[in-house]
């Protein structure tokens, strides 16, 4: 897992006024906790930060005020629900060699059986406990054959050593299902009545 370098500078301005400034400026806002240390109240680059969190749980080395150096990983994200931007992104402290809870997500490789079966993410992510340093990107499961009714549960994953389930193995990652026919709509079934008629 690539680890990612960012400047961030200590905040000292807190409410919706110092925010919109901070955002004016391409920063984002964001507070580093963890570890039982005061939460840290930070100023991020706005660009950066965003090209990062493209890799989900990604490791970011933060320089703070040229300082202090930390590592950390994303929490949670907030973006405007219109445009996209990041409004404030929470930053959890890790250790090298601490293992920490996090969701990754699942990708698919292979076919279905034939027959128009369909395939439900009953979980988009498994949550996982993995070392802070090396948390894997996705995880890949194979559909390859599968057929009506069949499933993925959570023990059926392949994790890479070192990463263990946060979950209970039994939980269902993956199902198919059969398609179903469509009920005819409103109009069509009127219409179906008045040509009988």
């Amino acid at each position: 897992m690539s680890e990612v370098k960012l400047t961030a500078e200590t905040r000292t301005e807190f409410g919706k006024g110092a925010a919109r400034r901070i955002r004016r400026d391409s920063k984002v806002p964001g507070v580093l906790y963890g570890h039982g240390s005061d939460p840290l109240h930070l100023t991020l680059p706005g660009h950066d930060l965003l090209l990062a969190l493209r890799t989900p749980n990604v490791l970011i080395s933060l320089d703070i005020d040229g300082k202090a150096n930390e590592l950390a990983i994303p929490k949670s994200v907030q973006r405007d629900p219109i445009k996209g931007f990041l409004e404030h992104v929470d930053l959890l402290l890790v250790k090298r060699g601490e293992k920490v809870n996090v969701e990754i997500p699942i990708q698919t490789e292979g076919e279905l059986a034939p027959g128009g079966n369909l395939l439900e993410h009953v979980l988009n992510a498994l949550p996982v406990e993995a070392e802070a340093t090396h948390i894997p990107e996705s995880v890949t499961v194979s559909i390859e054959g599968l057929e009506s009714g069949a499933s993925v549960l959570a023990k059926d994953v392949t994790l890479p050593s070192g990463v263990s389930l946060a979950v209970e193995e039994d939980a269902v990652v993956l199902q198919v299902l059969s398609a179903q026919a469509e009920e005819p709509t409103g109009e069509a079934a009127e219409g179906e009545e008045a040509a009988e008629a």
